[in-house]
């Protein structure tokens, strides 16, 4: 209890010391010897593990925060010793439910790396293959949850006394986190995810993903096959820079386009050449998924943002998420319109489609737009993936391959230079095609649970509708004309108001509309020459 409240008193004084210390910046009352972003840096390095874990998190978050913070956030790394050998045994036989011995036949004591989420051990099977052992912290999963619990406490107090500041949501973006840390923090999921990606490359002559070694992970401990290589920026490797930017935009293509699952990390550390030329993927922690309605949306956006329709990438940026809600189409349209104007001077090679995204996705800033945590994943990746392949070939047309595999899978048919007009009518006819058997499928189904409702239109039969309509109009017509003759009449008979001469004034009235009704219906059934 005692910790807990002195927990509790360390995150809450850490908020409120940075944001006041932001308040003076901004009021140029302070100007402290680092920025404000890297004040914030330090502010999370202080507080730990945790922290650490939900800076980087925030760093995915380009739609809110300015560059120089997301710079900041991604340059945090994880300072954290490792735990003694004896209890990485320990946490390995009671996860494997088996000794040491009987599960390796060598295990190194001396970690080869330590995060604060776990530590990795290199190890020899009993067959001979190496292994990589990563084997979760023991008590990292009770201190991220109470961390996180206390923080929404103190930001639910902040937030009462500065509602302003729930424009940003903030206790939904921290829940966003706490939820993805849980998933990272369980290696079963990281395996499956591995697994899944082992099936994909398998045979491939460009991709090379380490295989799980099947039996021997479970929630805190993965083991893994050892591989490596040099990491993808390492000057040594450029002399095959064009093939290997080609192969690395190859497999995300195949991810993005084909598979629906992408490595959502791809940073220098965890992509690696092996001797053989292939590229090998490490570390499936963070993986971002699109299902075919938003692999769909995502080709419209690149096809529009390249074809320089403002329109059809706002329309695209809507379906995606990047935007949402009530808005006024004009304003963001004249976003978009700039956005492309920035561009249009440029070779195509050097078109960012990252950023792109990021510039959409700050149009929203400010207006209570939540951006799918799968799409910040996905603008995190085409960052780093951008990098990567420029540090491979600077000359390499990136965004001319990914506009390749969008049209090859959506709109066969485009052809180059085409005409934006039909290059969208083509897309959405294409796509329209390949959606059309599970919407139809989808109508059956409705029509089965909910029954039959129809509608009859009997064709052909409008001449007598229309004859029927005007009939009755007729009719109408000629009530009101009686009408009006039978209160002019009474209007004369007795008198009633205002008179010129001998004629009283209403009555007068009276009967000139109603004369003026009796022409319109001698006139329309002479027209139509029947009664």
């Amino acid at each position: 209890m005692v910790s807990g409240l002195r927990r509790l008193f360390q995150i809450g004084f850490a908020v409120w010391a940075y944001l006041l210390g932001w308040l003076l910046i901004r009021l140029h009352l302070w100007r402290p010897a680092v920025t404000p972003a890297q004040r914030l840096c330090r502010t999370v390095q202080r507080l730990g593990t945790t922290f650490v874990k939900l800076g980087q998190g925030l760093s995915l978050h380009r739609d809110l925060l300015p560059d120089e913070y997301i710079r900041a956030l991604q340059s945090l790394q994880d300072h954290v010793a490792p735990f003694p050998d004896a209890v990485a045994r320990r946490e390995v036989e009671q996860a494997l439910g088996k000794p040491i011995a009987e599960l390796f036949a060598e295990f190194e004591a001396h970690p080869m790396a330590a995060a604060s989420i776990a530590q990795v051990h290199q190890a020899r099977l009993h067959d001979g293959r190496q292994v990589v052992v990563k084997i979760r912290r023991p008590s990292i999963k009770a201190q991220i949850d109470r961390d996180m619990r206390l923080l929404r406490g103190v930001l639910r107090a902040l937030l009462a006394l500065l509602p302003w500041l729930q424009r940003f949501d903030p206790l939904a973006i921290v829940d966003e986190i706490w939820s993805n840390l849980r998933k990272e923090t369980d290696f079963r999921r990281e395996a499956q995810n591995t697994l899944r990606f082992v099936e994909a490359f398998r045979g491939s002559a460009t991709v090379h993903v380490p295989v799980v070694i099947d039996g021997l992970y479970t929630e805190s401990v993965l083991v893994q096959e050892m591989s490596g290589g040099r990491r993808v920026d390492d000057p040594a490797v450029r002399a095959h820079g064009p093939q290997l930017a080609q192969a690395l935009v190859e497999a995300y293509l195949q991810q993005l386009f084909v598979m629906g699952v992408f490595h959502g990390d791809p940073h220098p550390g965890n992509l690696f050449i092996m001797d053989s030329g292939h590229i090998c993927f490490h570390d499936f922690g963070i993986v971002g998924t699109l299902d075919p309605s938003t692999r769909r949306n995502l080709a419209a956006f690149l096809l529009a943002f390249v074809h320089q329709d403002s329109e059809w990438m706002l329309d695209a940026a809507l379906d995606l998420g990047l935007l949402a809600g009530v808005m006024d189409r004009s304003e963001f349209r004249q976003g978009m319109q700039e956005l492309i104007q920035d561009y249009a001077g440029l070779p195509l090679k050097d078109w960012s489609l990252a950023e792109a995204f990021m510039r959409v996705a700050r149009l929203g800033r400010g207006r209570n737009i939540r951006i799918p945590h799968n799409l910040l994943v996905l603008m995190r990746m085409l960052y780093l993936m951008e990098n990567a392949v420029r540090d491979l070939d600077p000359e390499f047309n990136l965004l001319q391959s990914l506009l390749g595999k969008a049209e090859e899978t959506f709109s066969p048919s485009a052809g180059a230079g085409a005409e934006t007009g039909l290059s969208r009518l083509r897309f959405e006819a294409a796509a329209g095609v390949r959606e059309l058997p599970a919407e139809l499928g989808a109508w059956i189904h409705r029509l089965r649970a909910q029954g039959v409702e129809m509608q009859v239109q009997h064709h052909g039969m409008e001449e007598l509708e229309q004859t029927i309509a005007r009939g009755s109009s007729r009719v109408a017509l000629a009530l009101v004309t009686l009408g009006l003759y039978i209160a002019a009449s009474l209007l004369m008979q007795h008198s009633i108001g205002p008179r010129l001469g001998e004629m009283p004034l209403l009555a007068a009235a009276g009967y000139a509309l109603a004369l003026w009704f009796t022409w319109r219906l001698a006139r329309g059934i002479s027209r139509s020459g029947k009664l």
